[in-house]
């Protein structure tokens, strides 16, 4: 059981770390009885994620998949069906009903740049592909010593951006 816990000293001492302190705190609130239905989380490769939950007794067409700015919504809903046992129009006489049929609802928080791939179900699991897909822009790239030098120099290169002097200098120095 998890006690609450005050970040706010933390808070005041951190830059950019705002959202992590949210997901923290917000991560136990609404979470305590949420267990149903299991989940297994499983790291496929590098970038590559699925979400199998257990959801024997549903059908795909009672399932609701939805991703969010990052959040995957899970929710299942059982349509009416004659629950009472009555006879007639297929009904069943349960004597024990231990295959949960409620409904459920659950929440998942993705990283940034985790994008839904895709859904199947089969045998009475549901599995959820993930991919991270970061932007190219994001991604790490080398950075070669005097780099920027050059680039500002084919930057400055073209002869119409010179001024008139320098552009003298350097049609001297191409003479010598």
């Amino acid at each position: 059981m998890r006690s609450a816990f005050d970040f706010s000293p933390y808070r005041r001492s951190t830059v950019g770390f705002d959202r992590l302190f949210d997901m923290l705190e917000n991560s136990s609130v609404g979470q305590a009885g949420e267990n149903y239905p299991p989940f297994d989380l499983i790291k496929l490769g590098d970038n590559d994620f699925r979400i199998e939950l257990a959801v024997a007794g549903f059908k795909p067409d009672e399932i609701d998949i939805t991703a969010q700015e990052n959040v995957l919504i899970v929710s299942g809903r059982k349509k009416e069906e004659a629950e009472d046992g009555s006879s007639g129009s297929g009904g069943n006489n349960y004597i024990y009903r231990g295959i949960a049929t409620r409904s459920f609802e659950r929440r998942f928080a993705l990283a940034d740049h985790i994008q839904v791939r895709g859904a199947d179900m089969k045998d009475g699991l549901l599995a959820i592909e993930l991919v991270r897909e970061i932007p190219e822009a994001m991604k790490p790239r080398k950075i070669n010593i005097g780099e920027s030098q050059r680039a500002e120099r084919s930057a400055i290169g073209s002869s119409s951006d010179q001024p008139a002097s320098r552009q003298t200098v350097d049609a001297e120095s191409e003479k010598a």
